[in-house]
């Protein structure tokens, strides 16, 4: 019986090792690092997060030749990124993918370890991501800015929020960039809203009023045809055969 629960356990320990689960290292798939992309190299913040429906884009300024890099969730805590599309630009502004010898991304615990070839340059990879949230631990000193997608917006309280506090943002060819100036720990988060959104919620709104109105004229009028009916009710009752007032002491007085 103990060997068996000693094979078990020895199974186990080796399906969570091939999988990558937190024991030693896992390279991510060199077709999945070389697929193809479109990077913006010439972003002026030190991190940069483009994010569109169903991904984001990420290009990072960088000052070591490792990058560790790595996403966090409120119940499964920190994880690394299954990152794509490893791309590398030098301060001359030349290009090369993860076909690249010196350029490699690996899965290590909780991270994910980027090498590059230069402790310079820029380091650009996308990631998948869903919703109309987007947050990301802050893993590189600087500034920072995320791109949202057409149409998205930050700034109306409840619909939408940004933090850490003290950004700013701008708006160009219908895409709102939300700025901060000088991070170093923490996390960025954004929660936002399609401007389409609005349209609907004060399409909803006024047709909320509308009902709202035209029923309360409905019930203002029944109320008013029952008080008129009860009016005429009262005036048609004829007082003047009853045995009140001054026709003498009540039967046998």
């Amino acid at each position: 019986m103990r060997r068996k629960h000693l094979l078990a356990l020895g199974a186990l320990v080796l399906a969570a090792a091939l999988a990558g689960c937190g024991f030693g290292s896992s390279d991510i798939p060199e077709d999945q690092l070389n697929e193809e992309a479109t990077y913006d190299w010439d972003t002026s913040a030190d991190a940069t997060f483009n994010i569109s429906r169903s991904s984001y884009a990420t290009v990072v300024n960088v000052t070591n030749e490792t990058v560790e890099v790595w996403q966090r969730d409120a119940i499964e805590g920190d994880n690394p990124v299954d990152l794509r599309a490893l791309q590398y630009q030098y301060e001359n502004g030349t290009v090369v993918n993860a076909s690249y010898g010196n350029l490699s991304a690996t899965r290590s615990g909780d991270r994910t370890q980027i090498s590059v070839p230069e402790a310079s340059g820029k380091v650009a990879y996308t990631a998948s991501r869903s919703g109309k949230q987007f947050s990301t631990p802050v893993f590189t000193e600087g500034s920072h800015e995320v791109i949202l997608p057409p149409g998205a917006r930050v700034g109306i309280p409840l619909l939408s929020q940004a933090n850490p506090g003290n950004w700013n943002s701008t708006v160009e060819n219908d895409r709102m960039t939300v700025r901060w100036g000088n991070l170093s720990d923490g996390t960025i988060n954004t929660r936002y809203y399609l401007e389409r959104d609005l349209l609907i919620f004060a399409a909803l709104a006024i047709i909320a009023l509308l009902v709202g109105t035209v029923g309360g004229l409905y019930y203002f009028r029944q109320i008013r045809g029952l008080e008129a009916q009860r009016e005429e009710i009262d005036i048609d009752i004829d007082y003047d055969d009853d045995d009140f007032g001054d026709d003498g002491p009540p039967p046998g007085m």
